[in-house]
């Protein structure tokens, strides 16, 4: 399944994200997660306030962790290959 073309702004967004540490990716995603919590309660309430953000911010939570999650595989993958050698 070939890969869908990021354009140049998801492109900067993705190198940002890769650039942080473990501690600061998850700090971010806890804020993010944190916002997406309030609009979606603003929301409930019957405000529209925000409520345009909501799939940007899941977006954003998503990369999140699929970037965390690959640094978590890779640092697997090195154990288990530094434990064959």
């Amino acid at each position: 399944m070939p890969f869908r073309r990021l354009g140049k702004k998801k492109r900067m967004e993705l190198e940002k994200i890769r650039g942080l540490s473990d501690e600061e990716l998850k700090s971010e995603e806890a804020k993010a997660a944190e916002q997406l919590f309030r609009i979606r309660f603003a929301k409930s309430l019957g405000k529209q306030e925000g409520a345009g953000k909501i799939r940007g911010l899941k977006l954003d939570i998503a990369r999140m962790k699929t970037i965390a999650r690959e640094r978590a595989t890779e640092s697997v993958r090195e154990t288990a290959a530094a434990g064959k050698a």
